[in-house]
Formats: structure tokens, sequence, C-alpha cells
């Protein structure tokens, strides 16, 4: 490992392939798998190095507690079942989400492979992590990688009181010739719960109908917020309710009737997903397919640019520039997840980078 300075005010920077290794020793030490612990910090390294802080290392911690707690299975037992050759349904066994969807988008890669399309469902794991991740690694195959996520209900519905649905994800990534390929990873709410939480420390105030208070009235104020507002709405609210059809209804494991329900149960923590590989080989010369792709991205960013824009970009253009310069010259690690991570490294025997 190089040497990584210790921790500063602001952010140090520290090399992406040590913070992986860091990750994986921790996660191991934590009761996953050597292979298991490599896959879970690989997604959270991946985000990191895009930019995506709230899905980067600050979830090792988390992740350490998910395991300690019993909430996440150490060691799964993952269990394929399907009725045709296009289709299956993972069934997680409570394991960490980047265990269970990283093995759930390889099964619908090589299933599109042979039948041209493929969906794959996932059912009763923890924690998806960045859901961009794994639709990346269908498109990394030369496939289009669609994806979605349902988890507990903490976002507020148009016109129901409270926290009613989830701030589920959705996730598509199309593979180019030679640009980066298109991802486009969103939430169907307005704001992260991080940055409540964020806004919340900072004492600053957040943007108006973004969040709202326990009985879902709008509020600017971080010390009154609970939950985000739902994006555009009953489009946002609708966008997660269909997740939820899409995903744990369709995999047997629903999770919205459930938790509004009187049992108990329903409110132990639990998503589900769906994953969806596209083969353009199915539909034509695939070389041409992306050669498309790139035609289409180029004659975008050939668009006159707007006052005061600085260019035009397609989802994922910005995060994959930011991942090559935190490739070349290390992630910035906030000062405050330096700290867990070193926390969690003295409890559980394991070195930081830099440290020996």
């Amino acid at each position: 490992m190089t040497d990584t300075p210790s921790p500063k005010p602001g952010k140090v920077r520290v090399p992406a392939e040590d913070l992986r290794a860091f990750a994986t020793a921790l996660l191991e030490k934590g009761g996953l798998s050597p292979e298991h612990a490599r896959t879970t910090a690989d997604v959270f390294v991946w985000a990191a190095r895009r930019g995506v802080e709230s899905h980067g290392l600050a979830r090792v911690p988390a992740y350490l507690d998910l395991l300690a707690k019993g909430v996440a299975n150490a060691r799964p037992d993952l269990k394929i079942e399907s009725a045709t050759p296009a289709t299956a349904v993972l069934d997680a066994d409570r394991a960490p989400g980047p265990v269970a969807l990283s093995a759930a988008a390889e099964e619908a890669v090589e299933r599109a492979r042979v039948n041209g399309i493929a969906s794959v469902g996932v059912r009763r794991t923890v924690h998806t992590g960045a859901i961009g991740y794994y639709v990346s690694k269908i498109a990394e195959r030369g496939l289009v990688g669609l994806g979605f996520v349902a988890g507990m209900p903490n976002m507020a519905y148009a016109g129901a009181k409270g926290a009613a649905v989830a701030t589920s994800p959705l996730a598509i990534a199309v593979p180019a010739a030679g640009h980066a390929p298109l991802l486009l990873d969103m939430a169907t709410a307005t704001i992260a719960l991080g940055k409540i939480r964020q806004a919340r420390s900072n004492g600053t105030p957040l943007p108006p109908d973004a969040a709202a208070t326990e009985d879902g009235t709008p509020t600017t104020d971080p010390e009154k917020a609970v939950m985000p507002l739902p994006l555009g709405g009953a489009k946002g609210s609708g966008m997660s309710l269909a997740f939820e059809l899409l995903t744990s209804v369709l995999v047997g494991a629903p999770i919205f009737s459930a938790f509004h329900s009187d049992d108990p149960a329903g409110r132990e923590h639990r998503q589900n997903a769906l994953l969806i590989a596209i083969d353009p080989a199915a539909f034509g010369d695939p070389a041409a397919f992306t050669a498309a792709v790139d035609a289409t991205l180029g004659t975008l960013k050939g668009l006159p640019v707007a006052d005061g824009a600085d260019g035009v970009y397609y989802p994922g253009e910005r995060s994959a520039a930011v991942a090559a310069e935190r490739g070349e010259h290390g992630v910035p690690v906030a000062p405050k997840v330096w700290r867990d991570l070193t926390d969690s490294a003295d409890r559980l025997g394991v070195t930081p980078p830099g440290a020996g």
C-alpha cells in the first residue's frame, strides 16, 4: 500500500486499490467470506470513485453494524429459482445487497446471452448499495442493463400522511463504443435522506418542496424534516409504488403492504430488486448499435450550450470523469468517514492504509 496522510481538517486522498483492500479486510473481519467481502467493498469503492458519497466508504461501518446485529446474513445460502430460460428469482437469504445483486447481474447476463433478454428478481436482500453499479457491470459486458429496487417506506406519498413508500431507485446503463456508457441512476425522491442529515448537522435550510415533517407537511427546516418528498410529486411516488409491484410483489415478498399492516415483522429491514439485461445482438449488429449510441451522445454533446451552463452532458458522463480523476489521484475521504473507518479498524485489528 502507498503511504496515506493521517486525517487532517478536510479530506484525505487514498488510492482506490488501498481503499478496496482496506474495506475488504474490514468486511471480512465483520464476518463475510473473502469473496463476498471483496464484492461488497468493490461496490463501495465504485460509488466513492464516482462521487456518490452516500453509497461509498461511509457504508462500511453501517454494514459492519448490520452484520453484527444479524440484520445482514454473513453466510447466506443464495438460491436461484427459475421456471423459464429468460427469468429467475434469486433468494438472497438476507445477504448484503452487493453480494446478492452482483450474483443477479451475472445471472441476467448469462441468460440474456442465450435468450436475448433476461430478468432476475432478488428477494430478501439487505440494502442494495449503489444500483448503478450492477447495471454498469451489465453494460461492461456489452448489454443494456436496467435495475429497480424497493425497500422500507421512508418517503411521503402524494395525498397520504406520513412515510408511505420507499425512495426506490432506478438505473439504466447503455454501452457505447467510444464514449463512457450512459448511466442514469436516480431515486424517486427529491432529496436523499443523507442530505437531510447533512443539512441538520450544518444548520443550513433545505430546498423548498424537498422534505417534510413526520405528518408530511413540507418544510425547509432540517430540524423538523424527517423524510424526503417524492420527485415530481405524484410522479415520483407513483414510480415508487410501481417499483414495489415490479420487485417485491413480483418475487413474492411484499414490503409495502406488510409495513402498513399490524404485523411487527412487516417493519423488519429488507429490500427487493429486479435486474434486466438486454443483448443488442438480439436486435441486430451490436457494433452498429454501440456506434449509433456514440452518434446519439455525440449529437447531444454538439447541441448549443445554454447561457450559464458549462456544457451539455449525458447521464453518467460527469461521474465517469470523476472516477477517472480519482482513479489517478486517489479517492477523497471525509474526516468523519475516515475516523469511522479507522475506529472500526482499531476494534477489528485491521491496519489502515499508510499505517503499516
